[in-house]
């Protein structure tokens, strides 16, 4: 139990090694990174096992979440996934999906703390939301996440502001002249979204939380890009929204914060976060 308790734990320390020097030497964070990993790994490998053992036993008719599917899915000549395949997969997914999210949710509840007047008009749309759910229904679904219009404008705004993608990485492949500089054909090109999300050009007053921006909002094309751009755009952008919009829901019609030491230092790198980690009191509302 202990070692499922801990599991954030190492998909923070995994997390971090992205975004140090690779360096192996006991103490770094490269080697805390591939240690935290390959706990990790003997924790999933033995669930991807067992799982593949109950297909094989005709155990799992009618069920089919993720690891289902991996296990499943066949390429054009009919070969399968290995499970050692399945589970870097399944470490990918879940550590593109672990820091990012959390850190969003972290700075929606900050902003929203800080501005209680924007704190009570997103609490009145999920309220609203309440009052017209049918007495049979029991829990949140997806015509009520389609209804946090204004939720929607907080979430995006916190996320131009925060910028918890700080930076995006693409490769030239052929000679490319933007506004007079010539990028060379191979060469690696660092959008930093930041920069993007704060100009004035795009946004009046960037450094304001101001989710009303975003009413009939047109902006152009790379001006907004909390999840890259192109092609290569996070495939994971409508769960993260659909995660965050659920939290919030709960916790805007039950919950409070109280930080501890709102004037906390930020640190930027790899994402922007109170050194403290955000520490506060979560207080149930009656």
């Amino acid at each position: 139990m202990h070692v499922f308790n801990n599991i954030g734990g190492l998909f923070t320390e995994m997390f971090d090694g992205l975004f140090s020097l690779p360096v192996n030497i006991p103490g770094s964070v490269y080697h805390k990174a591939l240690k935290a990993r390959k706990k990790l790994t003997s924790i999933i490998q033995p669930l991807v096992d067992e799982r593949r053992m109950m297909i094989e036993n005709g155990l799992r008719e009618g069920k089919k979440d993720l690891a289902d599917i991996l296990l499943q899915i066949e390429d054009g000549n009919g070969k399968k996934l290995e499970n050692e395949d399945i589970v870097d997969l399944l470490l990918g997914f879940l550590a593109a999906g672990h820091e990012s999210t959390a850190t969003t949710l972290t700075w929606v509840v900050i902003y929203l703390t800080d501005h209680p007047e924007i704190l009570k008009k997103a609490k009145e749309e999920q309220e609203e939301i309440l009052k017209t759910r049918e007495p049979s229904q029991k829990h949140i679904d997806i015509k009520e996440i389609k209804q946090m219009v204004y939720l929607g404008k907080v979430i995006d705004e916190s996320m131009r502001l925060a910028n918890i993608a700080f930076a995006t990485f693409r490769k030239a492949i052929a000679d490319v002249n933007i506004n007079g500089f010539i990028i060379p054909k191979g060469w690696t090109v660092l959008v930093w979204g930041r920069a993007v999300h704060m100009d004035p050009t795009h946004y009046e007053n960037p450094l304001q939380f101001n989710p009303s921006r975003w009413d009939d909002y047109n902006g152009k094309a790379g001006t907004f890009i909390p999840f890259g751009a192109g092609s290569r755009l996070c495939p994971g952008m409508d769960l993260a929204k659909l995660e965050i919009s659920t939290f919030m829901h709960h916790f805007l019609l039950n919950y409070k914060l109280e930080r501890v030491n709102s004037k906390c230092p930020i640190t930027c790198l790899p994402a922007p976060k109170p050194v403290d980690g955000c520490l506060a009191k979560v207080i149930k509302i009656s």
